[in-house]
């Protein structure tokens, strides 16, 4: 006599409930191998695990459980085999894109963690060393909108004339820069030649903190001040680094030179 196994021990098998079985049994899906008269005990075979599991997978394909009665019905052992082969074929593609979503989404938590953290030290000085950085200043727009953010390079693609063009590239980066109470949108030059425009930012430690655009003022008043009293510098301009946090949402990196 073959192994026979309970109800609750099929169902740990196959991760599922007992009560599952139970309805698997009442509408003729999975009818137990041995079921005990006197005590209505139901008993499973090997072969009956192999058929649950096989309803299980389907169940996961989002067949019903009509749809995988019909088929397991069918008296063509040949049709059954096709239909297997199909659905594990559909598996396979399932499977790779749950990778690739999987991989998405790990992508988008590492950035979101990085926010986070940003987030936490926010409000913080901090010195950070920049290397030298050339810019290119906007001529007509002073602060970041929803519009000159959605593509801003194109902004500063079309102050350069178009034989120049092909020898300037950005970072993919926005910022403001303010000298003498005028403020300029920019961007980070990574290839360039020399036109109107251009500016240089030297190299060396910058009083860092990051703000909300509510706090933005407050905070550049604050890093001034500081550099002044603490780093003796007296600051002629000021940067101030657009960071993308969430959908149509931004905050800054505000950045005071320090170094005479």
């Amino acid at each position: 006599m073959g192994k026979y196994f309970s109800v609750g021990q099929a169902a740990k098998a196959v991760h599922t409930t007992s009560e599952t079985l139970r309805h698997y049994d009442r509408i003729g899906l999975v009818k137990p191998s041995k079921k005990d008269e006197w005590t209505n005990y139901r008993y499973y075979t090997e072969q009956d695990i192999v058929r649950l599991n096989t309803v299980r997978a389907l169940q996961l394909m989002d067949l019903s459980l009509q749809e995988i009665k019909k088929v397991l019905e069918y008296d063509d052992l040949e049709k059954i085999v096709d239909f297997l082969a199909q659905a594990e074929k559909k598996a396979d593609e399932k499977i790779a894109a749950l990778r690739y979503s999987k991989s998405k989404i790990r992508l988008a938590k590492s950035d979101y963690e990085k926010k986070l953290q940003a987030q936490q030290k926010s409000g913080a000085d901090f010195l950070r060393e920049y290397p030298e950085r050339v810019i290119l200043l906007s001529d007509t727009l002073e602060v970041p909108t929803l519009d000159n953010l959605w593509n801003y390079l194109s902004h500063f693609y079309e102050k350069i004339t178009p034989d120049l063009k092909d020898r300037f590239s950005f970072e993919d980066l926005a910022g403001i820069y303010t000298e003498n109470g005028i403020s300029r949108l920019f961007a980070v030059c990574v290839s360039y030649v020399p036109i109107d425009g251009l500016k240089v930012l030297p190299k060396g430690r910058y009083l860092c903190a990051e703000c909300t655009e509510a706090k933005r003022e407050q905070t550049l008043r604050e890093l001034i001040h500081i550099a002044r009293s603490k780093y003796g510098a007296e600051p002629t301009f000021t940067v101030q680094l657009i960071i993308v946090s969430g959908i149509l949402q931004w905050n800054y990196e505000v950045q005071v030179y320090v170094d005479k």
